[in-house]
């Protein structure tokens, strides 16, 4: 019985000795200081230019000596507003006309096609429909009610099919500028 327990005991030496160097520690932020910090310092990146993907930010954050994971990261990109265009995730423009909010996403809508009465379907460019949608959130035109960006599509609610019919040539003008 003691041997047994001697040479687990010896297996368990000989994998933390030869894989201590693999071994990796997440260390979870936990903090309001860190959080605040952290969103600070992805703000300034982000006003730098996009920034591909999360796990290039958390080394980025890593390398400037804060705690990240690619967990927090996402929650701190989500509460800051970012939105993740063809260039990697971005800080939007705010202070912009609805014409130019629409204009600034011109290229990337596909197709405008009514499906029932209140629903307007939108198909935009691969990865581009969350920009889309948040440009028509900011243009605050009465005649939508609401949306939802996927991937690839936009689903908008409008009140009637009047407001329908004219949120969809609304769009087509402003993406014309």
């Amino acid at each position: 019985m003691n041997q047994g327990l001697d040479h687990l005991c010896a297996l368990g030496y000989i994998y933390a000795h030869n894989y201590a160097n693999v071994l990796v520690v997440t260390i979870m932020p936990n903090s309001i200081q860190d959080q605040s910090e952290r969103r600070a310092a992805i703000r300034r990146l982000l006003h730098k230019g996009p920034v591909e993907t999360q796990r290039s930010l958390v080394d980025a954050l890593v390398a400037s000596g804060l705690i990240a994971t690619q967990s927090s990261v996402s929650r701190d990109l989500r509460e800051l507003g970012a939105i993740k265009t063809a260039n990697g995730y971005e800080l939007p423009v705010t202070n912009e006309t609805a014409q130019e909010q629409i204009a600034g996403v011109a290229d990337l809508l596909r197709n405008i096609s009514p499906a029932g009465p209140n629903l307007l379907v939108i198909r935009t460019a691969v990865g581009a429909a969350q920009r889309v949608a948040l440009a028509l959130d900011r243009c605050g035109w009465p005649e939508m009610i609401g949306n939802i960006g996927g991937d690839d599509t936009v689903f908008v609610a409008t009140e009637s099919a009047v407001a329908q019919k004219n949120l969809a040539a609304r769009i087509e003008r402003s993406a014309r500028t």
